[in-house]
């Protein structure tokens, strides 16, 4: 066995140990099982707490940043050691795969009416030839209708079966930097005054997101040696989307401000930007793996020795909440989205098996990232079901002895009293998805606002079922190899109504 192949081993084997010898120590050690859900509930309970106060940190900061005109502050601002703010150029590159027309066109349609000047922008959108003559064909509109409104505007379609090369965004990305680089080369631009942002292809940017990009990445002395990650929200469509959807959509959204507000684990996730001279230094986009956004945070961690960080820039985009035309297809589309991401596990053999190569990182810093790494991909994995599902078990599996004892009659209400405190993290959230919903629409009644506060009683559900059991596939899947493997899946999405 290859030592990277063993890494593979790590993130299915911890999570399959966990859940197995909780319910194996259950029967024969009722007691101290039932001891450590107490303990683990009351982790469950800070760290709930913990996170709402990051929670409503980040929303405080992005409030203000979102009243900010950042173009001006840009205007006004004298950087040291940095570039003038009109020197900069951004290469923007929209991949996509079988996408509406309505879809795409709103995604630049956001773009033209940024707070900045389109004579910036690079714009790239990247069709997949295995997309055929309809994905030409949308091309095609985008072009004519968008394409004098940037300063350079490109189509380019990323060829089928090349050898070597898992189909999907990764490789999409991977072609189109490298044609977008012919153009910069022949425009002698140079690659330390660009930024490269890559979105998904519904990805609506808000009018201040390049601008306060830019400052950022003006105003961070490593600026080169940055990744700067936006806040997702998935509000596109939301009042079209199902509750399950937005209660899940609205929890990625959550945990990635909560990362905000702890930029030393923050790594690269979805629609983000990025230097494009450390694009180029590092090859582009790794071709051979599914979780492109998050694995080129450790391409460039790794090609850097260690000196590669994500800043937060408190500033959201926005993109599609799963959508489907039927509520089960929905439910199959959430559930595979889910284990796509949940298939970032991948990168825990990556980052460990380059740490064991690069001797320049510092100790502490792989100990650090790679204990943290690897906690929050078993945590995914295991937490939800120790909180909703195992808690029980000690009763039912203990025998009669153990049922008969002072801590078997209180454990349930122990647990049920913990997990009502740890409910104020559901409330606050409840409240703050409100918060963050678009401009409604000519329906949307006073009622809705109670209905939509109230979906998030299925938070537990959700955590389970969208949750730990994707994240139990992802990593057995990673842990049998070969045939079990996870290809790229693409979210389909959908505007009912439109073309």
């Amino acid at each position: 066995m290859s030592l990277y192949r063993f890494f593979e081993l790590i993130p299915g084997v911890l999570t399959w140990v966990t859940l197995i010898a909780i319910v194996v120590l259950s029967h024969y050690y009722p007691a101290y099982v039932a001891i450590f859900i107490i303990l683990f509930d009351v982790y469950w309970l800070l760290k709930t707490i913990y996170f709402s106060l990051h929670l409503r940190s980040t929303f405080t900061t992005m409030k203000q940043y979102m009243k900010i005109n950042w173009l001006s502050k840009l205007q006004a601002t004298s950087f040291k050691d940095a570039p003038r703010w009109d020197d900069i150029y951004h290469l923007v590159i929209f991949p996509m795969y079988k996408e509406q027309y309505s879809v795409v066109k709103e995604s630049f349609e956001s773009l033209t009416k940024a707070n900045y000047p389109n004579t910036k922008f690079i714009v790239v959108l990247g069709v997949e030839e295995r997309g055929g003559e309809a994905d030409q064909e949308v091309a095609r509109k985008i072009k004519d209708e968008f394409g004098e409104k940037f300063f350079k505007f490109m189509v380019t379609t990323h060829p089928a079966d090349i050898a070597g090369e898992l189909p999907g965004k990764g490789s999409n990305e991977n072609w189109s930097g490298k044609e977008a680089k012919k153009l910069i080369d022949e425009l002698h631009l140079p690659y330390e005054n660009i930024l490269v942002s890559v979105f998904d292809v519904d990805t609506q940017i808000f009018p201040e997101y390049f601008g306060r990009l830019t400052y950022a990445f003006l105003n961070e002395p490593d600026r080169q040696l940055r990744s700067y990650q936006p806040i997702p929200f998935f509000t596109n469509n939301v009042f079209e989307a199902t509750a399950l959807a937005r209660i899940i959509s609205f929890s990625c959204t959550f945990w990635q401000m909560v990362t905000q507000s702890r930029p030393e684990r923050l790594t690269s996730f979805s629609s983000h930007s990025m230097p494009f001279k450390a694009l180029v230094d590092i090859g582009f986009w790794d071709v051979s793996h599914v979780s492109e956004d998050s694995m080129i945070f450790w391409q460039c961690y790794l090609y850097y020795n260690g000196k590669w960080k994500a800043t937060p820039l408190f500033y959201p985009v926005s993109m599609d909440a799963n959508v489907a035309p039927s509520f089960w297809q929905t439910m199959i589309n959430i559930y595979k989205q889910q284990r796509r991401w949940a298939w970032g596990s991948e990168n825990i053999p990556y980052m460990l098996y380059g740490f064991m190569k690069n001797k320049l990182i510092p100790f502490k810093e792989k100990v650090y990232w790679s204990f943290h790494t690897i906690e929050s991909f078993h945590s995914w994995a295991t937490n939800a079901v120790i909180i909703f599902a195992l808690g029980w078990l000690p009763i039912w599996l203990g025998g009669e002895i153990f049922k008969a004892t002072t801590l078997s009659y209180n454990l349930p209400q122990i647990t049920r009293d913990l997990m009502t405190l740890a409910s104020v993290g559901i409330a606050s959230s409840a409240i703050l998805s409100v918060l963050l919903l678009p401009p409604k629409p000519e329906w949307f009644k006073k009622i809705h606002y109670f209905l939509f506060a109230i979906q998030w009683l299925l938070m537990p559900l959700t955590l389970i079922i969208f949750g730990a059991l994707p994240a139990i596939e992802a990593q057995t899947r990673l842990m049998l190899g070969g045939k079990f493997r996870l290809g790229f899946w693409v979210t389909p999405k959908l505007r009912f109504n439109k073309d």
